[in-house]
C-alpha cells in the first residue's frame, strides 16, 4: 500500500510521462530520430576553448607537402596570392606576436588586411581549413593534414618556428603567439554572458527597430572592367551550397529588377569562360570536354582564352599542337598535376577518372574548339 505522499508522487510521474509522450508525436512513415553516427559526422565544429578538436598531431614540414599539393593552386606558394583570393600570409611582425595585437590594422596607408593580421582564434583557422578546404574537395582532409597545414600557414606567417608539431595538446601555445591574439573586441556585447559586463547588446537599440523600410534587399555589384576579369563567376562555384554566382558573362541587371544571382541558375548546359556568352559547341567532342572541364572546377582556373591561376585552355593547346603523343602526356598531367612548364604555381592531381581525362586532353590536343 502507497502512503499519500508516495501515491501524489506516483501520479505526478505519471502526468508527466503522459506530457512527453504527448510532445514528442511520431508519424508513421516520416522521419527517423538520427544514430550516433550521423549526429557525429555533423558534430565536427571547434570551439575557442578547443573543444571539439579531435585528437591527432602534423608537423610544418609535413604541411609543406600538403600545402604545395592542394592550397598553393589557389593561395601561392607563400599565401601571399592576390589574384583570386585575398592574401593569407603578411602585414603583421614579430613585435605583434609578442604584443598580441596587430599595429598595422591601425594604419589606413597599409594595402590590405590579411588573414594572419585579423586572426584572433587559431581554432577559426583550424575549423574552416577542416570543413571547407580544398576548394574543390571540402571536407576531404585527414585530421592531421589540417594540423600540418595549419602549422605550416603559421609558419609562413611568421607565427611558429619550423621545427613546430602542431596537435591537439600544443593548440593553445600556437593561440599564445597569434599575432591579433588580443585583437577581438567585445564591445559590441553582441552575445550574453558575464564576460560582457553590464552592456547591452546593440540590437536593443529602438532606433533600429522603428520605421524600418519594408522589403529592403542587399545585393553587391561588381565595376564594369572587373566584371569578367577572371572568368564567368556562375561557373566557379564548388558543387555544395546554394549560391551560385553572378553570370558575369552577362552585363549586370538594371537598377530594380531581378539580380543576376537570382535569375541564372547554375548551368545545364557546357558554357566556355570568355568574355562574351560562347556559342553552343559544335559536334566535334567540344561539349563534352567543356562540361567535363565545368563539372570537374577546370574553369576556376584555367579560362578559355586569358589566364587566370593557370595558362588558358588554348594556349595550353597551342604549345601541344603537333605533338604526337599530346593526349597521353596532357592525360597523365591532368591526372598526376605538377609544377614549372606554367610557371612557379603547380596544379594539384586532379581525381577525375581516366577516361573523363582523356576525353578533356583530346579536346586540348584537337585545338580546343568551341
Amino acid at each position: 500500500m502507497f502512503s499519500f505522499p508516495e501515491r501524489i508522487w506516483a501520479l505526478a510521474l505519471v502526468v508527466c510521462a503522459a506530457g512527453v509522450q504527448a510532445q514528442s508525436p511520431t508519424y508513421a512513415g516520416i522521419g527517423r530520430a538520427a544514430t550516433p553516427a550521423e549526429l557525429a559526422a555533423w558534430d565536427i565544429d571547434v570551439r575557442p576553448d578547443f573543444k571539439g578538436l579531435p585528437k591527432g598531431s602534423g608537423t610544418v614540414a609535413a604541411g609543406m607537402e600538403v600545402w604545395e599539393g592542394k592550397c598553393a593552386s589557389c593561395h601561392g606558394i607563400f599565401g601571399e596570392s592576390n589574384e583570386v583570393f585575398s592574401p593569407l600570409t603578411g602585414g603583421n611582425t614579430k613585435e605583434d606576436v609578442a604584443s598580441g595585437r596587430v599595429a598595422r590594422l591601425n594604419d589606413r596607408a597599409f594595402p590590405g588586411r590579411t588573414t594572419m593580421m585579423k586572426l584572433s582564434q587559431i581554432s577559426t583557422l583550424w575549423d574552416y581549413i577542416n570543413r571547407a578546404m580544398p576548394w574543390n574537395a571540402p571536407k576531404s582532409l585527414k585530421a592531421d593534414e589540417v594540423y600540418a597545414v595549419t602549422a605550416y600557414l603559421l609558419n609562413l606567417g611568421g607565427v611558429l618556428p619550423d621545427n613546430f608539431v602542431l596537435s591537439d595538446q600544443t593548440m593553445a601555445q600556437a593561440q599564445a603567439m597569434l599575432p591579433n591574439r588580443n585583437g577581438m573586441t567585445t564591445e559590441h556585447a553582441l552575445w550574453p554572458g558575464p564576460e560582457f559586463g553590464n552592456l547591452k547588446p546593440d540590437v536593443r537599440a529602438t532606433a533600429c527597430m522603428k520605421n524600418c523600410p519594408v522589403d529592403t534587399k542587399v545585393a553587391s555589384s561588381l565595376p564594369d572592367f572587373a566584371r569578367n576579369a577572371h572568368g564567368n563567376l556562375a561557373e566557379q562555384n564548388r558543387l555544395v551550397g546554394a549560391q551560385r554566382g553572378a553570370d558575369t558573362t552577362r552585363p549586370a541587371a538594371a537598377a530594380g529588377s531581378v539580380p543576376a544571382a537570382a535569375a541564372v541558375p547554375a548551368p545545364a548546359k557546357p558554357v566556355a569562360v570568355a568574355a562574351a556568352a560562347a556559342p553552343a559547341p559544335a559536334a566535334t567532342g567540344a561539349g563534352p570536354a567543356i562540361a567535363l572541364a565545368q563539372k570537374n572546377a577546370c574553369v576556376a582556373c584555367h579560362g578559355m582564352d586569358n589566364k587566370i591561376i593557370g595558362p588558358g585552355f588554348r594556349e595550353i593547346a597551342r604549345k601541344y599542337a603537333g605533338r604526337a603523343d599530346a593526349v597521353d602526356y596532357l592525360t597523365g598531367k591532368i591526372r598526376a598535376g605538377g609544377s614549372g612548364v606554367w610557371g612557379a604555381i603547380p596544379m594539384p592531381p586532379q581525381g577525375l577518372p581516366a577516361a573523363d581525362a582523356r576525353t578533356i586532353a583530346q579536346w586540348l590536343a584537337q585545338g580546343a574548339g568551341k
